[in-house]
């Protein structure tokens, strides 16, 4: 990159990145002459929880997984209004792009009414040419993919709907 100037932009992005994911502990940046150094704190540093090889979902970040339906509060008693009875949501757990599948033209990492484990892989969210893994999180069947493809989504929203088992 010997001739890419940094932005106020890019340093915001990456700065939310850092904060959003929990995967890091301590980073650094060098673009010519600029250089950026970012320290968590030992006391906030969450454990990172990488799933093939990849980042994942860690503590510290939003829980991925949620029985609130899109745009309801936290609030008790509205804990599954809107979805179909005994579904939970994969949230996402940072600001991102949404991706179905491992690469264009592939396969969708699921489909509704396709099984999961824990660890199944259910989606991918892309930040800063990152591409962050997230998985179930529970053993279940797909009830509904709620975001389109390619879409941007932001932290917390719910992505898909399982039905847990």
């Amino acid at each position: 990159m010997p001739d890419h100037n940094l932005t106020y932009d890019d340093l915001r992005r990456i700065v939310e990145l850092i904060q959003s994911t929990g995967q890091f502990s301590e980073f650094r940046l060098k673009v010519g002459e600029i250089e950026i150094e970012l320290r968590r704190r030992r006391d906030d540093a969450p454990s990172p929880s990488p799933v093939g090889g990849r980042v994942g979902v860690t503590e510290g970040s939003p829980s991925p997984l949620s029985a609130r339906p899109p745009g309801a509060s936290r609030g008790p008693g509205q804990e599954s209004a809107g979805w179909p009875e005994g579904c939970i949501a994969i949230r996402s757990p940072m600001i991102g792009t949404f991706y179905r599948a491992p690469g264009p033209g592939a396969a969708p990492f699921v489909e509704a009414g396709g099984r999961v484990e824990p660890d199944t892989t259910v989606c991918i969210i892309e930040v800063m040419k990152l591409m962050n893994s997230i998985p179930a999180g529970v053993r279940g069947v797909v009830a509904e993919i709620l975001v389109d493809d390619a879409a941007t989504v932001e932290i917390d929203q719910p992505l898909i709907l399982l039905r847990p088992e």
